[in-house]
């Protein structure tokens, strides 16, 4: 039987003679429906359409699709001396984009922001032996796959090793999730963030929305509780969700800087 994901979004649902009747992440009012009603790929289907395709963003590998696919994600892998951290995922994985990973170290880890990255994270933990995936349990009823390899953490941060810490920040979804690399930009520290809090197009700055697609921004009390989440961290860089936007120095200035003009925005 067919594994079947979401050509909308990207999630992926377990194997199933006929795909699914509707997409709970497309159908969430913070995502949409295809405009042509929802439609869905096989697995198979899908690695004939696209390919995976990797390069450096900002100093960390990035994998990504192509042609465009989904909501345009790209993953990026977090070195460690024992296996990378697969941060945020895509919907796909082939045997070249398994050898890449493998020639910087393998896996030992998957980490996702919220449910819009979830992708084929239990395809990319099988093709690593089972390696563990970090969703936030606030956000499980958005698991589309279940697996035995997902670990719904729980609490307000989860440390993976001594240089990579996920901190929940909510806002975006109830369990959002942000990663803090301590060694990251020369050891000054880097955050990613996917688009929890999302860089913007001048790469100088942030901001916060509740939908994206949906234009429905993010209350004050939210980007209030993100901004004490991240204010004990340090770091000097932010990844942001995209190909090449990047906050690539002085990121906490920006950051704080972005936090108040935001508030100031939307207040009375």
């Amino acid at each position: 039987m067919p594994l079947w994901t979401c050509e909308q979004c990207g999630a992926q649902f377990p194997e199933a003679d006929q795909p699914p009747s509707a997409c709970p992440v497309c159908e969430d009012e913070r995502q949409f429906v295809n405009w042509k009603g929802q439609t869905w790929l096989t697995r198979e289907d899908l690695a004939k359409r696209l390919k995976l395709v990797w390069r450096d963003d900002l100093g960390l590998a990035g994998i990504g699709l192509e042609p465009g696919f989904a909501i345009g994600q790209r993953a990026l892998l977090v070195p460690e001396a024992d296996g990378c951290v697969m941060w945020d995922c895509v919907p796909l994985v082939t045997p070249e984009g398994v050898e890449y990973v493998r020639s910087l170290g393998g896996l030992k880890a998957i980490a996702v922001s919220h449910p819009h990255f979830y992708g084929a994270v239990a395809d990319w933990s099988e093709a690593f032996g089972g390696v563990p995936v970090y969703l936030h349990g606030d956000d499980r009823a958005f698991v589309t796959r279940p697996h035995p390899a997902i670990v719904p953490w729980t609490g307000d941060s989860h440390r993976i090793s001594d240089d990579v810490l996920l901190v929940r920040t909510g806002g975006h979804f109830a369990g959002a999730t942000i990663l803090h690399w301590r060694a990251g930009a020369e050891g000054r520290g880097a955050l990613l963030t996917g688009d929890v809090t999302m860089v913007a197009m001048d790469r100088r700055s942030v901001s916060f929305m509740y939908s994206y697609p949906n234009y429905i921004p993010m209350n004050a009390t939210a980007v209030r509780r993100i901004a004490r989440a991240v204010e004990p961290l340090k770091f000097d860089r932010i990844h942001g969700a995209w190909w090449g936007r990047n906050i690539s120095t002085d990121a906490k200035a920006a950051f704080e800087i972005s936090v108040r003009r935001y508030l100031a925005a939307i207040s009375d």
